[in-house]
């Protein structure tokens, strides 16, 4: 089970890293758009809107970057994290959809709450 922890931390660490550069990019298309127009009402118009769906799309993919750092480094609050993050996956069809699942049945096992609540390893000196 310890590497399906690791490939679910790693898939929703890079499902929200691609979802703050689509964030991005679209900020940047849209806004560009209206930049291209030359028309002051048109700027106005798209800065805002691609404003608030650059910001939507960073704040649904924040918590999935966070929670797979977390997971990655076996913290236990990154479970309860993804498990939310991943409830909301599930909308957003298909490789949303795809990740939720798949997370969510790795982070219920009984094996990963023990492997998460487990203390860390002593260093050896």
């Amino acid at each position: 089970m310890d590497k399906h922890i690791t490939v679910a931390a790693v898939l929703n660490l890079a499902f929200g890293i691609l979802g703050v550069l689509a964030a991005f990019m679209l900020f940047v298309l849209i806004a560009g758009a209206g930049i291209l127009s030359c028309d002051p009402q048109a700027i106005r118009v798209t800065w805002i809107v691609g404003t608030a769906i650059a910001f939507f799309l960073t704040l649904t993919s924040v918590p999935a970057i966070i929670g797979g750092i977390g997971l990655l480094k076996r913290k236990s609050w990154a479970r309860i994290l993804l498990l939310i993050v991943s409830a909301l996956q599930l909308l957003d069809i298909p490789l949303g959809t795809a990740l939720g699942i798949y997370t969510i049945w790795v982070l219920i096992q009984d094996e990963t709450k023990v492997l998460l609540e487990a203390p860390p390893p002593a260093a050896t000196q």
